[in-house]
């Protein structure tokens, strides 16, 4: 721990990577500034990264440490943050979401407790009442209700994470070499989980947020996830068969469906196979049942929807994963010719 300019002893640091954050910047500044802990006990460092709106201004509104950076993306604004922190512990949210009054104080909660723990994964809530949107949260709540049952998790979210200080740069944080804001997270959580650092989850630590709320935004995200999970399961090829966070069935519909385009392919030459092609998809709409009818029990039309939309899911995730694939086997060509 270290002291502040006042001579307060700071025991938290929460990072805020910020681009171009003009429109929710504010609302997360305030909930952060409405915190139960005590004030003098943590500080918000705004890392604005080559923001070209008014982010700058807005975040100099509030009583945060603000820093700027050159656009290089979120895991490098997370890291500049996390080397300027003077708390032992460090905690990540987004600049999109709002903080519970009572987040700080569950996020750190589990390190009283618990000496061996080196990381904490909190969750999402939305209030949002677009169809996608509150398909999305059930999402999330699907994994949350997977994460609930292990005690120990390998997955921690960045947009609602903490990490005992130490751990996290001795670690390297994380990976600059993700350019978005996606699968950075994950790419650092197995990494961790590997070193045999302890990670928990606390469903209590909860951010409010705004998920995409279009279809096509929506789709857009999930074929990047698959992408860029490809690129992290390179490295940690166990994860693809069992993790903490995806389900099992998730995996399963990705493979069903990528396999699927490659007998749509065969179907141009031998159109009898694309009888297989509708058969498949309707197998990945049957594995969704399960989900549907937890879903309908607490939304009913989202639960009505969730099969087409995890069709959708399905083929959008497994075109970005046979991406990453391709990315992958080119990589790997590559370093052999260098050899």
């Amino acid at each position: 721990m270290q002291l502040n300019g006042t001579g307060n002893i700071i025991d938290f640091s929460v990072v805020v990577p910020a681009y171009n954050s003009e429109r929710t910047l504010a609302l997360c500044l305030d909930s952060l500034s409405a915190q139960t802990l005590p004030k003098e006990k943590y500080e918000v460092i705004v890392v604005d990264d080559g923001s070209t709106d008014t982010t700058s201004k807005i975040a100099r509104r509030f009583d945060v440490r603000y820093l700027f950076q050159k656009n290089k993306g979120p895991a490098t604004a997370r890291n500049t943050g996390a080397r300027n922190a003077l708390g032992q512990f460090i905690l990540f949210t987004d600049a999109d979401c709002a903080p519970a009054p009572d987040w700080l104080a569950e996020m750190v909660r589990p390190f009283t407790h618990h000496p061996d723990v080196s990381a904490v994964k909190g969750s999402y809530k939305t209030t949002q009442k677009e169809l996608v949107a509150r398909f999305a949260q059930m999402e999330f709540e699907d994994r949350y209700d997977m994460l609930s049952r292990n005690y120990y998790i390998d997955m921690v979210d960045s947009y609602s994470a903490a990490f005992r200080k130490e751990v996290f740069i001795e670690t390297g944080g994380f990976d600059e070499c993700f350019p978005k804001a996606n699968n950075e997270d994950t790419e650092l959580s197995y990494r961790l989980a590997d070193a045999g650092y302890r990670m928990v989850f606390n469903p209590c630590a909860y951010v409010f947020h705004n998920h995409t709320a279009t279809l096509l935004q929506y789709l857009k995200v999930k074929l990047w996830r698959g992408y860029w999970r490809m690129i992290v399961y390179r490295r940690y090829p166990l994860k693809a068969v069992k993790d903490s966070y995806t389900p099992n069935v998730l995996k399963l519909q990705t493979i069903l469906m990528a396999l699927s385009f490659f007998i749509c392919l065969m179907s141009l030459f031998i159109p009898i196979y694309f009888t297989l092609v509708l058969l498949i998809w309707f197998v990945v709409m049957i594995l969704a049942l399960p989900f549907s009818i937890k879903t309908y029990k607490k939304d009913k039309v989202v639960g009505l929807i969730s099969p087409g939309v995890i069709l959708l899911r399905s083929m959008v995730f497994a075109a970005g994963s046979l991406m990453g694939v391709v990315r992958n086997l080119i990589s790997r060509l590559g370093t052999q010719r260098t050899v």
